[in-house]
């Protein structure tokens, strides 16, 4: 077994990737205690958990500094959606986190924005 990338801290293998399961992360709840999509905005509110929540909620946290989506945590998480939004859930009950819906200025059927996504996804691969 490889070494851990740098950064990723024993969580992560290079070879092998996560070695937790994501259920595991989130103590196999599936749905978030309240409503987020993928464009919500999450930031910090200075208050700090009470108790234990876990490594991962202690990274979301540390990544909310400044308005961020959910679909950006996730990413800097490497976990499904779904994960990581019971654990920004976690945070926004025990008051760490706010949440704002997502701020759009299209409709999301729009049809110039979803040509606009379209293209730059082509141009990504």
């Amino acid at each position: 077994m490889s070494a851990a990338a740098a950064g990723d801290g024993p969580w992560l293998d290079d070879a092998a990737g996560r070695l937790v399961r994501p259920f595991t992360v989130s103590n196999g709840r599936t749905r978030p205690s309240i409503a987020l999509d993928l464009m919500s905005q999450v930031m910090a509110t200075g208050v700090t958990p009470l108790g234990y929540l876990g490594p991962e909620h202690g990274q979301a946290l540390e990544l909310c500094l400044a308005p961020v989506s959910v679909a950006e945590i996730a990413a800097h998480l490497r976990l499904p959606a779904a994960v990581a939004k019971v654990l920004l859930s976690d945070l926004v009950d025990c008051g760490a986190l706010t949440t704002k819906p997502p701020v759009t200025h299209h409709h999301p059927t729009d049809r110039a924005l979803l040509e606009a996504v379209l293209d730059g996804l082509r141009r990504q691969l």
